[in-house]
């Protein structure tokens, strides 16, 4: 079957992105950027390109260090996401965990209705701090929230 072809796996519709499926294939590993700085008193972890099953285990360990070097408000910033599954989903539960635990917070800058209908799905939307823009994200306490 062509790449970019939807198929029937189960008797569900299965839906792949050209190009997708034939670079996992062939042991490719899709970029995933990760690009810290500090803004006001947060830490802003700047992620591109796709979160799935075999980029979210580098995006896990730059929070982890985040985290252990002693940060406590936290943004990620989503804006140049192109693609997050549930194991995506996974690591950032585990980082508002961590944070948590810590007395610190978690919050997502995601202005992409194709990412936040996961958030939606999942229930997450109840769980994070969702931002719209960063500048909202890391307003001293303000709550804006992007309507999920």
């Amino acid at each position: 079957m062509p790449t970019g072809t939807a198929s029937r796996v189960g008797g569900r519709r299965s839906g792949c992105r050209p190009g997708r499926g034939a670079a996992r294939e062939r042991g490719a590993q899709m970029e995933l950027s990760l690009a810290a700085r500090t803004l006001a008193d947060h830490v802003v972890l700047e992620v591109g390109g796709e979160i799935d099953v075999y980029t979210a285990p580098k995006l896990r360990e730059r929070l982890i260090e985040i985290v252990n070097s002693g940060h406590k408000q936290v943004v990620v910033d989503l804006t140049r996401v192109d693609f997050l599954d549930s194991t995506g989903l996974g690591v950032l539960v585990g980082a508002h965990r961590r944070l948590r635990a810590r007395e610190g917070s978690l919050d997502l800058v995601c202005p992409h209705e194709r990412l936040l209908k996961a958030f939606r799905i999942t229930g997450l939307d109840n769980v994070f701090d969702i931002h719209s823009s960063l500048e909202a994200a890391t307003a001293g306490g303000a709550t804006a929230r992007t309507g999920v």
